[in-house]
């Protein structure tokens, strides 16, 4: 066998190296796998075409696109993407199988294609039957698989040649150690390949002819072309193997397509059925619960199948389509925030087993400081190296909605959750990035994250019987909380006329500089994206929802009411499909204004994540929040998948209102966030709520602290009236300090269970206008800093 793969190529196509390759539309209509791990292979489709099939990881895209080309050799040329008409079919329920029906808008045939994956190999398998309406078309019909490899993340230094194996008549593409090969059931009956844009099918066949048959073309952007054998009642299926060498590729292939086509799609199909979702759910959704279940499979096929535990963002490049071989990440990659998100969403419908390897999995890649980095593939190598600190928070938040699902296992999260409360302490409470990604300074929304993480970290101290640790978590919670009006809401907004007080998107800061400088009335904030450069004050967005949604404020508080009326006039759209909202006014993320593709400005969309958090909130303040899970499911596509943005504007340039822009599709944080709008509303309470942060900050009503907290990364030079002076350090030392009225004294350090030191200074006594100096002998490289004590803001 080997040997016959190995065959020397006759003749080598023409046009090296071919057209610079690019991505293909992010715009997904289905994406799917085996529900079993054997099989490392994922594919997604658009447009009634398959684009990226990955292999063997699932943030490692290997093809553009794989369709078919259809002639009857003298009046017309389809290509299936561009030229027939679509329509995406679920046939089983809970299962990511689908059906595809192309159809000639002449109405002369159609071609129905059932897709799956072998349940237990790396091999697609597309199952065709061809319809024809006009008969005269029977003798004359001519079918062209078109496979356009983009292996290892790359159109560029991909080879393909024919191949022979056991008497069957192959197609195949290598590079380096990635083997794709390609063959049908019947088998092909002729072959060949070529470089894009000068000797592949397409261009061959613009005279309605195959002329070439090319044995091979090597190192460029390459595309593989076969005839299909229609003499079987024009029934046929392809299949697409992948594996480390041409051999292994060879033998999945050919035993996938030796069994009947049927016995793989019911195999695949009872795999994905034997993992349910909650029952009883869909009568709180507007469809049935079909969103619901297809949300929960998409979330699980974004998980690895090695490195379990991991799941990506989304199987799409947003933009692809203008994004070449320099793209490498897209949005396959794992973001500590998003698998957190994906990870609630499949609690939520009580798939707990993936949600707790999503932790496992993040505990691993944690830093022995507590860091996790902005992002990263799924073997844990960083991509991106921002630091979000609501990314860090967040293990925390999804080690405590599984300890109270009872979900934990044998796995114990302190080690995780003491290392990420260690880390947000000391380099808190500035972000360097917000959620968005763009902007540093003081954000309600990472701030919520922060303290909501850190009332966990307590209440899993208690439970450990550390009562010094739980306390010193709190106290750091309640300061943070004391604060958060006065660091990110403005007293002078003018976005809405007699509507000045709301919280702001963010308090811009710089987080390596320690001295204080949050001041959300004045500061200027510049956009990223083009966003230009604004008042702080008049920049908002929808984050601070998220202090509703984990507990900490109460629906119906005043500040939270007024800035509610404000993103309401601001960055709400009405669609037909339901209200959807930007991140924030000038964001300058997204589709450009006159439809061209995203190129680092443009315009931001409306996010149909954002609903589900308004939903979130309305359920939270005693609405029933069906008419956001409405508005969700008909924000989402045809096929199902949620888009991370929606066009807000007029139709025109190719985009109609409400739909998807070209962004990612599907976003499994959208999908997460319907699975738990749903849930919440199931249950009447929303399922992302800290109860202790609830009962400490709504029922309780706990809005002071007893401390002002100065650390290396964030230096008070002036402390409330009353409250005593709290320095926390990463490591032992003594604070030696001096008041203006020259009191002295000295004070050894307190260890805490987080790794964490801290001094408490007899501040609360002093009087208003009075000044402590303090300096630690063991940090040479600290100087001496001084501190107000000022009265009551």
């Amino acid at each position: 066998m080997k040997g016959a793969m190995a065959e020397k190529p006759q003749s080598i196509a023409f046009g090296w190296p071919g057209a610079e390759p690019r991505w293909t539309q992010s715009t997904k209509e289905g994406i799917g796998t085996a529900y079993h791990s054997s099989c490392r292979m994922w594919f997604t489709l658009s447009h009634g075409v398959i684009n990226e099939i990955y292999y063997p990881h699932v943030d490692q895209p290997n093809t553009r696109d794989f369709q078919l080309l259809i002639t009857d050799g003298e009046s017309f040329f389809h290509e299936e993407r561009r030229d027939l008409e679509h329509e995406l079919q679920y046939p089983e329920k809970g299962a990511l199988l689908y059906r595809i029906i192309n159809s000639d808008r002449e109405g002369r045939y159609r071609i129905i294609k059932d897709i799956a994956t072998d349940p237990h190999s790396s091999v697609l398998l597309v199952h065709h039957r061809i319809e024809l309406t006009d008969h005269s078309l029977g003798k004359k019909l001519r079918v062209f698989a078109l496979l356009a490899p983009h292996l290892k993340r790359g159109g560029w230094h991909n080879n393909a040649a024919l191949a022979s194996v056991g008497g069957r008549q192959l197609v195949r593409a290598w590079r380096d150690d990635i083997h794709l090969v390609m063959g049908a059931e019947p088998d092909f009956t002729r072959r060949s390949v070529g470089y894009v844009g000068a000797s592949d099918g397409w261009q061959d066949l613009q005279n309605f002819e195959m002329d070439w048959e090319f044995d091979a073309a090597l190192d460029g952007n390459v595309a593989l072309t076969a005839e299909i054998d229609l003499s079987r009642n024009f029934e046929f299926t392809i299949g697409v193997a992948f594996g480390r060498s041409e051999q292994s590729s060879a033998v999945k292939l050919l035993q996938s397509i030796d069994e009947p086509f049927e016995q793989q799609r019911d195999n695949f199909v009872n795999q994905w059925q034997r993992s349910r979702a909650k029952q009883g759910l869909g009568r709180h959704t507007g469809d049935d619960g079909h969103l619901f279940r297809l949300s929960r499979s998409v979330l699980l096929a974004h998980e690895d199948k090695t490195f379990t535990g991991a799941l990506v963002a989304s199987m799409s490049i947003p933009w692809g389509e203008t994004k070449g071989d320099d793209e490498l990440g897209g949005y396959h990659l794992v973001w500590p925030r998003d698998i957190v998100q994906s990870a609630i969403g499949l609690l939520a419908s009580e798939q707990a087993e993936t949600a707790r390897r999503a932790l496992i999995w993040l505990a691993c890649l944690q830093l022995p400081d507590g860091r996790l980095p902005q992002n990263s593939w799924i073997n844990g190598q960083a991509y991106w190296t921002g630091l979000q600190l609501d990314e860090i928070a967040a293990p925390i938040l999804l080690a405590w909605h599984l300890r109270e699902k009872d979900a934990l296992g044998l796995f114990d999260p302190w080690t995780l959750v003491s290392h990420a409360a260690r880390f947000l302490i000391l380099r808190g409470p500035v972000t360097g990035q917000d959620r968005w990604e763009e902007a540093a300074g003081y954000s309600p929304g990472t701030l919520a994250s922060i303290i909501a993480s850190l009332v966990c970290v307590s209440e899993f101290a208690r439970g450990r019987g550390d009562e010094s640790c739980a306390q010193f978590a709190i106290d750091y919670a309640d300061w943070v909380s004391a604060h958060l009006e006065k660091w990110t809401s403005t007293t002078c907004g003018e976005l809405v006329p007699g509507n000045p007080r709301h919280y702001i998107r963010i308090t811009p800061s710089d987080p390596n500089d320690p001295r204080i400088s949050a001041n959300p009335d004045t500061s200027m904030l510049q956009i990223a994206n083009g966003g230009g450069l604004h008042p702080a004050r008049n920049v908002v967005g929808g984050d601070f929802l998220a202090l509703v949604r984990l507990g900490l404020r109460d629906p119906n508080d005043p500040l939270i009411l007024d800035s509610i009326a404000v993103i309401d006039a601001v960055i709400k759209y009405d669609l037909a499909q339901g209200p959807c909202w930007q991140r924030y006014n000038h964001d300058g993320y997204g589709q450009k204004a006159n439809g061209m593709a995203f190129d680092g400005a443009g315009v931001g969309g409306c996010w149909p994540l954002l609903t589900g958090e308004r939903g979130h909130y309305e359920l939270a303040a005693g609405r029933d929040p069906l008419p956001f899970i409405k508005a969700m499911e008909r924000l989402s596509n045809a096929g199902g998948m949620m888009p991370e943005q929606v066009w807000f504007g007029d139709d025109g340039f190719g985009f109609k209102r409400g739909e998807p822009t070209g962004s990612a599709m599907p976003l499994c944080w959208a999908h997460a966030e319907y699975l738990a709008l749903v849930r919440s509303r199931a249950e009447d309470v929303v399922f992302d709520r800290i109860e202790p942060a609830y009962a400490r900050y709504v029922q309780g009503k706990r809005r002071d602290s007893s401390f002002e907290i100065w650390t290396k990364a964030h230096r008070m030079d002036r402390i409330q009236h009353r409250r005593n002076l709290r320095i926390i350090l990463d490591g032992a030392g003594v604070a030696q300090w001096r008041t203006s009225d020259n009191l002295t004294g000295e004070i050894v350090s307190t260890q805490t269970g987080l790794g964490l030191w801290f001094v408490d200074l007899p501040t609360a006594d002093l009087p208003v206008g009075a000044t402590i100096e303090f300096s630690f002998p063991n940090e040479s490289n600290l100087a001496i800093q001084r501190a107000e004590i000022v009265g009551a803001t």
